[in-house]
This record gives C-alpha cells, sequence and structure tokens, in this order.
C-alpha cells in the first residue's frame, strides 16, 4: 500500500508560514511522532494527536510553510533527533506564583496562568506575559494585566460586577502537548452575583498553539445562559477581554482599524457615570462602614481621576463585600439609567472612519466600533500589531488607548458593558510587524488552507 499523501491548498493570495494543518489517515497509527517529506522534497514534523483520534483513523498536526499549494506524504515514525538538536515548542522558567506553563512556541513567548482569586489585576488567569520572540518585547511585563478574560455577562451593572478573571481560579486540562501542538483546556466556575440566572456557570476555554506560527487559537464554553444587560436581552454572549501595557506615556498600540472601514462613537459615559457615583458614595454619612470600604475611601482620597480604574468599579462589585447588596443595586442602577440615557443623545454621533482611528485622540480615550469579524490594533511608528478574527462577528467592541497609563484594551462589548460575542466562537490572533498588511493576515487567519486525500 502506498504510503498516505495529504494535499494542503490555499486560496488566499501570499505565503503561509507555520501554518497548522491536522489531517487524518486510515489505520492505528502508534508512537507520539511521525515523518512526513514534501513534494518539495523536505521532512516535516507531525505529532499524533490523541484527541482527535479514532477507533481505525488516527490525526496528526504538523506546520507548513508554503504558497498555494504543498503535498504531505507520511513517510513513517520520528527517530531520534539528530544530534540531540530538538525540533519545537519549548516549556521555559515561569515567572508568576501562579503560572501554569511558560512557552517558547519558536514564535512566541507566553506564560498562562491559573489565577488566584484575589481581586486585583495580578490575580487574573489567562496570558500574563506574552511577546514575539524575535522582538523581545512583553506586552504585559508587569503580569497585572491579561490576554483571555472574559467577563459579560458577569462583569455587568446588573450583576454586581463579579470579574471571572480575577474573582475565580482556573484549573488547566493538558488536551495535547507536544512539539508541533499545545492544546490547554481552562475548566472554572463563575462566582455569584446578583443575578439568579447567572448563578452557578461553569466556563471552560480551549487554546491552541503550534510550532512557530504567528497566531493562537481559542474558542470560550460557557453553561447556557438568558439575562438583560442594558436593557437588552443577550442569549449565550460574552465579553472576551484583550489587555495590553506600554507604561505610563506609552502606547504598544496607538490606532485601531476594522476591515472595511471603522464605524464609532467616541467617549465611554458609562465610566463618567461610574466615577461620579463613586464621589457620591464616599461623600454620603455612613454609619459602621465595612472594612472594605474604608479600604477604598482611603485609596480614593484625593485626586480621583488619577486613581486606578479597578477601584471604581471594586467599589460596587459584589464579590468585594464594600457595600451590600442593596445599595449596589440602587446606585449601579442610577449609574446605568444616566449611562443608558448618555449613550444615545444626539451629541452621540456615529462616525464613519476609512483611517485607522486615532483612539487616545478622542474623548475618554475610548471608542465603540460596531459589528466587525476582522479587526486589528497597531503602532504607527514600530509598525507591531495585533490582528483578531472571529469565525462570527462580535456585534460591537469597546476599545481603549489610554496614553496617561499605558493601558490598551480590545473588547467584544458594546456600551454600558453589554456583551457582544457569541459563545463557541473560534478566536484567532495573530502578532507581528502586520501595520501595513493587517487586512492580509486577516484574510489569512480566515479562510484557512483545506485539507485534502490525495486520490492517486
Amino acid at each position: 500500500m502506498a504510503p498516505p499523501t495529504v494535499v494542503v491548498s490555499d486560496v488566499v493570495p501570499g505565503r503561509r508560514v507555520c501554518e497548522p494543518v491536522i489531517f487524518t489517515v486510515e489505520g492505528d497509527l502508534g508512537g507520539d511522532l511521525w515523518l512526513a517529506r514534501t513534494d518539495a522534497g523536505d521532512e516535516v514534523t507531525c505529532q499524533r494527536l490523541a484527541s482527535r483520534s479514532t477507533p481505525g483513523r488516527t490525526a496528526f498536526a504538523a506546520v507548513v510553510t508554503f504558497e498555494k499549494r504543498v503535498d504531505l506524504t507520511l513517510t513513517g515514525p520520528a527517530g531520534e533527533p539528530r544530534g540531540g538538536q530538538r525540533y519545537g515548542i519549548r516549556e521555559g522558567r515561569t515567572r508568576e506564583p501562579d503560572a501554569f506553563v511558560r512557552l517558547d512556541t519558536g514564535y512566541f513567548d507566553l506564560e498562562m496562568c491559573t489565577g488566584t482569586a484575589g481581586g486585583t489585576g495580578s490575580s487574573k488567569w489567562g496570558l500574563r506575559h506574552f511577546g514575539a520572540v524575535a522582538e523581545g518585547v512583553d506586552l504585559l511585563p508587569s503580569g497585572d494585566n491579561a490576554i483571555g478574560g472574559f467577563y459579560g455577562p458577569f462583569f455587568t451593572p446588573e450583576n454586581g460586577l463579579i470579574n471571572p478573571p480575577e474573582h475565580t481560579t482556573v484549573d488547566v486540562e493538558v488536551v495535547e502537548r507536544g512539539p508541533v501542538m499545545h492544546h490547554y483546556r481552562m475548566h472554572g466556575t463563575v462566582p455569584d452575583g446578583l443575578l439568579d440566572e447567572l448563578k452557578g456557570k461553569r466556563f471552560a476555554i480551549d487554546w491552541i498553539f503550534t510550532y512557530g506560527t504567528p497566531y493562537f487559537t481559542r474558542v470560550y464554553h460557557v453553561d447556557d445562559f438568558q439575562t438583560v444587560v442594558n436593557g437588552r436581552s443577550i442569549t449565550n454572549k460574552i465579553t472576551v477581554g484583550d489587555e495590553f501595557e506600554g507604561g505610563k506615556g506609552e502606547l504598544l498600540f496607538d490606532r485601531f482599524a476594522a476591515y472595511g472601514g471603522t464605524r464609532y462613537r467616541a467617549g465611554d459615559p458609562y465610566a463618567e457615570e461610574l466615577v461620579t457615583m463613586v464621589a457620591e458614595t464616599m461623600a454620603a454619612p455612613r454609619r459602621g462602614a465595612a472594612p472594605k470600604f474604608e479600604e477604598f475611601r482611603r485609596l480614593l482620597t484625593g485626586d480621583m481621576r488619577s486613581a486606578h480604574w479597578d477601584l471604581y468599579w471594586r467599589l460596587f462589585c459584589a464579590w468585594e463585600g464594600a457595600l451590600d447588596d442593596e445599595e449596589i443595586r440602587e446606585r449601579l442602577a442610577r449609574v446605568r439609567a444616566a449611562a443608558h440615557v448618555r449613550a444615545d443623545l444626539p451629541d452621540r454621533v456615529w462616525t464613519l472612519a476609512g483611517e485607522p482611528v486615532e483612539v487616545s485622540a478622542v474623548p475618554d480615550e475610548t471608542i465603540f466600533p460596531g459589528p466587525a469579524s476582522k479587526t486589528a490594533e497597531f503602532h504607527t511608528g514600530t509598525g507591531r500589531a495585533m490582528v483578531w478574527w472571529t469565525s462570527a462577528p462580535s456585534g460591537a467592541f469597546q476599545i481603549v488607548q489610554r496614553r496617561q497609563s499605558g493601558w490598551v484594551n480590545w473588547g467584544t462589548n458594546g456600551e454600558n458593558e453589554c456583551p457582544e460575542l457569541p459563545v463557541g466562537v473560534e478566536i484567532k490572533t495573530a502578532y507581528g510587524m502586520f501595520r501595513d498588511t493587517w487586512a492580509d493576515v486577516a484574510d489569512q487567519l480566515a479562510t484557512p488552507p483545506q485539507v485534502t486525500r490525495d486520490a492517486r
């Protein structure tokens, strides 16, 4: 019998670099690693995928660099590395106390953390360090922010601002771990907030990294839910948030763009109303205040505008216990009502931008773009860019590029923390010097190569 051959073909123009390819062949093939040969004679390492193999069929993952088409012929099990050379993804020394793994994927240097449920930025689960190996710049140097958290519908005024990345921990299941692919699955339960319909909800997040690939993939799964946020019925939609930090006065990304043009409204009335309510709450007479309230009072004394943003929402967080649930409901209902009105006033005009948006130049250094499936944030000077593709569009986004603190955010929510990304959507996130080519990168993310069996 001739060795199995698969054909990898690409309809998108351009060269694919370390593109992950998953294929299945007949038979129960043992061994963790096999070798394949391309039609050009190059040797390719293939990792057997136990999670995707079934009786009588064996699945493999490989990464290939090609343009238009490449043929892969499976030749046999891989032997020991020649000359002691190691191929593939490597694990390194971790930095954070709650780190699960530090990876050098051959393209990315990243650290995945399980969180500590401490209620602060440094206690988040997700990717708390991330960068490109060649660039040598950590996009999350402090460990106080993270890529990959999800927030709405739990982190909403209606639910008492429960923050899953900060308020719970995750267990990490190793689905696949080899030189070609690492596949991890996070498992967690969201702490209960004010809304009964959101209590006891579990979630799982699949993360896939492949060797040398300039992007990674993730999918979020959450128990079914239906609730109301910002006056709208929300069924199985979430807010995914990716954060970046350049340090005070510095932005890692200073522009935002959506494929085909950006439709957005500038400013964040909700944040402004929340700040106002913090001041009112601090000034109100109060007997027998909770210790947590007194702690926040000390931290919020002085110039409130310069205080860390977390202090504003944490004061009204049901998990923190600074205020009782009834006061949280009453005060956040007023914030929500005022912000809801202000969001749709005639002076909140929609802007249709054909060019990338300089977010730090608009009010509140925040914009709320409309629906899109291909988006990017990039830096005009360095050329670095983060590119996102979602397999179904998010109905809205919140983009923040705050120069004063250096904090940048990409979130799949609309005004007043309303979640807009359907659960179960695949997210591919690329990073590199893609300022001028990000739309081409997004096209490649959206249309993976086709893999077929050679019928010859």
